[in-house]
């Protein structure tokens, strides 16, 4: 049995071809997690929170490895986004934003292997943000979504459209943080080839 793939598994979530605004319903969904705030370009916590997330992730994937039919391809890396000031996404200031990165985790792995993990990864590693990983779920539902290529600095015209008229013109209004999905690596990948899933959980307004 192939490993399973959440690319694979959720086409619709983790390999949109959409390049303008539509709708999706995401499902209940299992992830490792680790929250932290300030410039994701220059932070170390960004750095050190990516590095830990990764280091239980393989952690999760060997051992679950060992089991048959449990094996798994660890995921791209997600974000959460938010800010205290409404305006520091547009202005792009870094320094204020707020984050939780995320990496998607088959049902399967429960919150007790992710301890487990944790536990094993904060002893070969002696990465102290290693400890603050946690297990999440999250069941964002009826969500607006487009396929970004391009720059992250490049995202400001594209969410202005969703808050300025998308989500007008359809009856909707934000519920949740601002979700991103990473599907290149921006080591590796010029800034104009860079594919970002760009995610607004939403709800319909009465009336």
């Amino acid at each position: 049995m192939a490993p399973y793939d959440v690319k694979r598994a959720q086409k619709e979530l983790y390999a949109p071809r959409n390049t303008r605004w539509a709708l999706v319903d995401v499902p209940e969904q299992q992830f490792v997690a680790v929250d932290g705030a300030g410039d994701p370009n220059t932070a170390p916590a960004y750095a050190e929170a990516v590095g830990a997330l990764y280091a239980v992730a393989y952690t999760l994937k060997f051992a679950a490895k060992a089991t048959e039919g449990g094996d798994f391809v660890v995921a791209p890396l997600e974000g959460l986004w938010w800010s205290d000031r409404l305006d520091a996404f547009t202005r792009r200031d870094k320094d204020a934003w707020q984050w939780t990165l995320l990496i998607s985790m088959p049902s399967w792995i429960t919150e007790d292997r992710v301890e487990e993990a944790r536990q094993s990864a904060l002893a070969k590693k002696k990465l102290p943000v290693i400890s603050r990983l946690r297990h999440l779920t999250l069941h964002e539902g009826l969500s607006a979504q487009v396929l970004h290529i391009g720059s992250y600095d490049d995202e400001t015209p594209v969410m202005e459209e969703l808050h300025g008229t998308y989500l007008a013109d359809h009856g909707l209004r934000a519920t949740a943080r601002h979700h991103e999905v990473y599907l290149g690596d921006p080591r590796r990948t010029a800034p104009e080839k860079l594919r970002t899933v760009l995610r607004q959980p939403v709800e319909r307004v009465d009336g």
